[in-house]
């Protein structure tokens, strides 16, 4: 008994102790009640301050744990000077406001919403920001949050002269989620980084959706990238998880994997990307050409390719550069205009465990009833290796000469260059083909 009361005692000691504990403060600003920065000078650490409607002098900064947030309404206008926002403290939160009119210069980083070094778990929610050089800048920080905005550039300017929607430097952990992006540089760049999750954003009439440089073990899920010059940028990172996005209607690439290494690209669809009317360009070693691609492999090793839809392309598929050791099965290649481009003389097996893939142009039969070809789909000869060397042959490719050559390979497959193999196609796709539609 003695016991019990005791615990009892302790108990309620403890409750009251919490409740006398002082609380963060919560206030409500209206535009005319004096200066934002002075309100946030004056609130202590923790504190909620709530923006009524109306139009707030921006410039500010953040250097404490604080809770910026806005009523319906709530703008925050810099005037074309520096930053919205520069928060320059931890566990700051920005939400539901609208941030307008940073400066423009991208030497200086002028942002809607910059974190500064150290700024960890900076949660940033339901912002819409307009008319900003880059819309959210995080460098050498931890854990950010970045969910639910709208971020808007000027399409007035040349996309290579914007910043980027979202820039993630030497970033740990974090996750981009279910943010719409449309007219900056790059939906996301993001650069020596790790463990950072990008989850159901969508990029629109960008340079890259998602361009990633330097970053490991980083997941990419159920995004959506439609009129870009390339969708999934992804170069010199390894452990990435690519998984259930969508590149619709892009340029030059739908997924382009540049030095990426032991990665999963699993389930993604990509359809009708044309090439790009601005013709080719060369970034970071790669040579951006005006032909469509599904996706371009270049230089990378010991990726799974798998479950993934690549249809109604210029290529299909584009492998190069001593891209070895990457398995491809379970994907669908539906009429794509050349299925496959690959540059190499080494043999590539693109089947795994008795499981290739299927090609909507495999004129092969099933005589086993097993769901797979009797005869194994070899998409490339000799003649498609001239006509990459040398394009304008291209205009021979019906020539009965050309023709003639193809038949004899066909026949003696002796005089078959090595290329891709896929010894186990799939006669029917393992694809619901009414998302094409």
């Amino acid at each position: 008994m003695y016991r019990l009361l005791t615990s009892v005692l302790l108990t309620w000691g403890l409750m009251l102790c919490l409740a006398l504990l002082p609380t963060a403060a919560a206030q409500t600003i209206g535009p005319d009640d004096g200066a934002l920065q002075d309100h946030i000078d004056a609130a202590e650490p923790g504190a909620v301050l709530t923006l009524a409607p109306g139009t707030y002098e921006g410039g500010i900064t953040v250097d404490k744990p604080l809770t910026l947030k806005g009523e319906p309404g709530a703008v925050i206008d810099a005037a074309g000077e520096g930053d919205v926002i520069r928060v320059e403290a931890s566990d700051v939160r920005i939400e539901g406001l609208t941030l307008r009119r940073s400066g423009f210069n991208l030497t200086d980083m002028n942002s809607g919403i910059h974190a500064a070094r150290g700024s960890h778990n900076l949660h940033v929610e339901g912002n819409t920001l307009e008319d900003v050089a880059f819309g959210v800048w995080v460098w050498h920080s931890e854990h950010p949050t970045v969910v639910n905005n709208r971020i808007t550039g000027d399409p007035t300017v040349r996309s290579q002269d914007r910043g980027d929607a979202i820039r993630l430097y030497n970033v740990s952990g974090g996750l981009v989620a279910f943010n719409t992006v449309r007219h900056a540089r790059d939906g996301v760049y993001i650069d020596t980084s790790r463990e950072v999750e990008f989850r159901s954003n969508h990029f629109s009439e960008l340079r890259y959706g998602i361009h990633y440089m330097y970053s490991h073990h980083g997941r990419i899920v159920d995004n959506t990238t439609t009129r870009t010059r390339s969708g999934y940028a992804l170069m010199m990172s390894n452990h990435l998880e690519v998984v259930g996005n969508r590149s619709l209607r892009d340029h030059n690439y739908g997924i382009l994997l540049n030095f990426v290494n032991y990665s999963t690209i699993e389930d993604n669809l990509v359809d009708r990307v044309t090439g790009w009317a601005g013709g080719s360009t060369r970034e970071h070693g790669v040579t951006l050409g005006s032909e469509g691609k599904a996706i371009f492999i270049y230089n990378s090793h010991g990726n799974s390719v798998s479950d993934n839809l690549f249809a109604r392309t210029e290529i299909g598929i584009h492998l190069t550069a001593g891209s070895n050791h990457n398995q491809f099965h379970g994907n669908s290649f539906i009429a794509n205009q050349h299925q496959v481009m690959y540059v190499a003389n080494r043999e590539e097996e693109w089947s795994h465990e008795g499981r290739g893939n299927y090609w909507s142009d495999y004129m092969g039969w099933d005589l086993a009833g097993d769901g797979i070809g009797d005869t194994p789909y070899e998409p490339n000869d000799a003649m498609d290796g001239v006509l990459w060397k040398y394009p304008m042959a291209k205009i021979l490719t019906n020539s009965p000469a050309v023709q003639l050559l193809r038949w004899v390979q066909r026949q003696f497959p002796v005089l078959r260059p090595s290329g891709v193999r896929d010894s186990a196609p799939l006669i029917a796709p393992p694809h619901d083909l009414e998302v094409l539609k």
